[in-house]
């Protein structure tokens, strides 16, 4: 067994932790949980903290166990929330559970061994508790007065929205789990981002209180980028773990684009790389910073581990070939979709086909038949200084003709206008 508390906290990850936990650990093999709200059919980049948690804590010899919230999922957690967020039916909470369970899987090990993972389901306890039995059994314990005391609902009792009575009752749903955990599964220690530290407390204080036991609180930091922007949002969104969501070439230039800043922290946290693996790619990084090498090795990484080696190798073929020196051929592998996917929020013009067929001059193209330029003017100016290329190559002459053999796929043409403007023509 490896020491799991010194693992996060070289890694930067340890935030909190109750007195006694690490000596507990230390002690042998120690059954944990995480709780993962079922908000969507698909955990995000924002989870990855979790989740790494978990394999470092299976790592370290001890028994992971994934709480699926089927019923915490439909009240919502109000610990950093603004507002109250949409109840969900169980209609959707089912479906979101059956894509977090494939995406788990993929990240813990799943087996009959002793510190297998385990994946529970926190409505198979809920389901059929009465609401007379939960205020007797659990409200009984836990006095309004702690429940007040805690930060998330301080906050939201001082804000213009207020707190419901649903989201109140919250802290005590999810106290209750670890009550559950603890009593059937010796759960002893819940984890969770430092938001969730006022719900694990008051777990381990129903279990004081109710049984006179012991249990333990590890909480992780909240992950932030160094320019203050959201980690895990982008300007289309979330960055999602499913690739039908964000496909693996998304996901990858993701952490590809991390500033140096944000990297040196991420790739202790997001790998699992050694402390020495580390050190020795953070001086090849610092000696030549332009090859990003810290950035490679972290997207790397973690778009296989995500999604697999033939992802990754797809992704970094895809970044070759568009900023790179990618051959066409790997551009005619990929489906209609993963070129819609790659060139999404990229300027796209559609063509008629026909009109390709006895084929039409370039500068005609990109003024005319589409706005890559103002101007014919222009187009001529930009091509004939070299400034544009058609499918990765050099328009020579703007009265270069482009016809339906310049089709990439039988369907596309890829414009690029100096070193950083794309622009995709669909032929139909």
């Amino acid at each position: 067994m490896t020491n799991f508390v010194e693992e996060l906290r070289w890694r930067g990850m340890l935030q909190d932790m109750m007195p006694g936990t690490e000596e507990k650990l230390n002690e042998g093999m120690t059954s944990g949980y995480i709780g993962f709200d079922p908000t969507a059919d698909s955990l995000h980049v924002g989870h990855l903290t979790q989740i790494m948690t978990l394999i470092h804590f299976q790592r370290a010899g001890h028994k992971p166990y994934a709480l699926v919230g089927g019923a915490t999922g439909m009240v919502g957690d109000p610990s950093g929330k603004s507002d109250e967020r949409n109840l969900q039916t169980e209609e959707m909470v089912a479906h979101n559970l059956a894509g977090m369970k494939r995406q788990l899987s993929k990240f813990l090990t799943f087996n009959s061994e002793e510190n297998g993972a385990v994946m529970v389901n926190n409505a198979d306890w809920f389901k059929d508790m009465s609401l007379f039995t939960f205020i007797r059994d659990v409200g009984k314990h836990i006095t309004v007065n702690y429940m007040m005391a805690k930060d998330s609902v301080k906050r939201r009792l001082e804000g213009d929205s207020g707190l419901s009575f649903t989201e109140f009752c919250y802290q005590l749903i999810q106290g209750y789990d670890f009550y559950y955990l603890w009593k059937n599964n010796n759960c002893l220690v819940q984890m969770g981002g430092s938001d969730q530290w006022g719900n694990i407390v008051t777990g381990t204080e129903l279990i004081r209180r109710k049984d006179a036991g012991t249990a333990f609180a590890i909480t992780t930091q909240l992950i932030k980028k160094a320019d203050g922007t959201k980690f895990g949002k982008t300007e289309s969104g979330a960055v999602w773990l499913d690739p039908e969501k964000t496909s693996p070439y998304k996901f990858y230039q993701f952490w590809l684009n991390a500033s140096d800043d944000d990297t040196k922290k991420w790739i202790r946290i997001f790998t699992l790389k050694t402390q020495e693996e580390i050190e020795i790619l953070e001086q090849q990084h610092n000696e030549a910073p332009h090859l990003r090498i810290l950035q490679k090795a972290l997207a790397e990484d973690i778009t296989v581990r995500t999604h697999s080696a033939e992802a990754l190798e797809t992704a970094i073929k895809t970044s070759e070939f568009l900023f790179g020196n990618g051959s066409l051929e790997f551009f005619n592998t990929l489906t209609e979709a993963q070129v819609l996917e790659i060139f999404e929020g990229i300027p796209q013009y559609l063509i008629a086909k026909e009109e390709l067929t006895a084929g039409i001059d370039a500068a005609t193209i990109l003024a005319e038949k589409t706005s890559v330029f103002p101007s014919k003017g222009e187009a001529k100016k930009t091509i004939q200084g070299g400034g544009v290329s058609l499918n990765k190559e050099k328009i020579k002459e703007a009265s270069q003709l482009v016809s339906v053999a310049d089709l990439l796929n039988d369907q596309f043409l890829i414009v690029q206008k100096g070193k950083k403007n794309y622009f995709l023509l669909i032929a139909k």
